[in-house]
């Protein structure tokens, strides 16, 4: 497929050539250090959008904030749980293929990818948004923590589950059109095309990108470790080599405190440093003098269900 872009931004309502980003912080509801510096952002319009991990502990503060407040909050469909010392579980429950000797979330996608079960994948992934529903947040997308579902590790994937979901609750979901910018073998490419296709047909908005910086802070830990200087220029960089069409930017926004150093093993610095570069003066020049155009999950659900976006 052609990294061109595909009609989407101009049924936003937007000129061809327009290049939109979507600014969403991931991991909403993984603990209060999140919670406090996403809502933050949020209500500032620093972000565009969030989602949220359903089965961690400080999903229910999250999830009271989305229901009281009008801002794009999905769910971040979550089938792992990859730190050491905080942990979350399946909300079906442990007696499933979803958990690990422990009865957590594995760590990792390859394990999920060889021992999830289609059945149990789909059940606990419609538990997390029926109870981000129930708990009011009026849910404007799906994404994925992690990549889980994407079959990165072994080839296998849960799209089809998830796919399904998003099409009976009428939801856009985070799959890009193009691995352009991505830093994924380009020979994944036909893989997408067919996931794609499948979208399509059951007509769930996907984006034409999925951009992000490195999760990790470059040299962390010795002399070369890189500092904020360092990560706002990289992401000002990014910001500047935006295409065509709609690119969702995600990050992992949280406040660097003792609760964060506490639950994180490592790049706790970065997401300090996240939360730090969505208020930038420079930052935010960046996305003016480039002239790019922010829009919302809230505009792709309006798309997918009939309506003005």
């Amino acid at each position: 497929m052609s990294d061109q872009p595909s009609d989407l931004v101009e049924r936003l309502g937007h000129l061809p050539g327009t290049r939109a980003i979507i600014l969403n912080a991931d991991d909403f509801g993984m603990c209060r250090a999140a919670n406090r510096a996403v809502g933050d952002l949020l209500l500032a319009g620093a972000i565009d959008s969030a989602t949220v991990m359903v089965p961690c502990g400080w999903a229910p503060e999250a999830m009271a904030f989305a229901a009281q407040h009008p801002v794009d909050v999905g769910v971040h469909l979550v089938l792992t749980s990859e730190w050491r010392r905080y942990r979350w579980r399946p909300l079906t429950g442990v007696g499933s293929s979803l958990v690990d000797a422990a009865g957590y979330f594995p760590a990792d996608c390859a394990t999920v990818e060889r021992q999830a079960s289609d059945e149990d994948v789909a059940a606990e992934l419609a538990a997390q948004v029926d109870a981000a529903l129930a708990a009011g947040v009026d849910v404007t997308h799906l994404d994925n923590h992690m990549g889980s579902v994407y079959g990165l590790e072994t080839g296998r994937t849960f799209l089809r589950q998830v796919f399904e979901l998003a099409a009976r609750h009428r939801l856009p979901f985070r799959l890009p059109r193009t691995l352009d910018g991505m830093t994924l073998p380009a020979e994944l490419q036909p893989l997408v095309d067919e996931a794609i296709a499948v979208a399509d047909a059951l007509g769930v908005v996907v984006l034409d990108r999925l951009w992000t910086h490195p999760f990790e802070l470059v040299g962390e830990g010795t002399v070369d470790e890189e500092d904020y200087d360092d990560v706002k220029a990289g992401f000002c960089e990014l910001l500047r080599a935006v295409r065509p069409g709609v690119t969702e930017i995600y990050l992992h926004p949280m406040l660097d405190d003792d609760e964060l150093d506490d639950v994180a093993d490592h790049a706790a610095a970065k997401r300090g440093f996240e939360h730090r570069l969505l208020t930038d003066p420079d930052v935010t020049a960046t996305i003016a003098d480039e002239g790019l155009v922010r829009v919302g999950w809230r505009d792709l659900r309006a798309l997918q269900r009939g309506g003005a976006a």
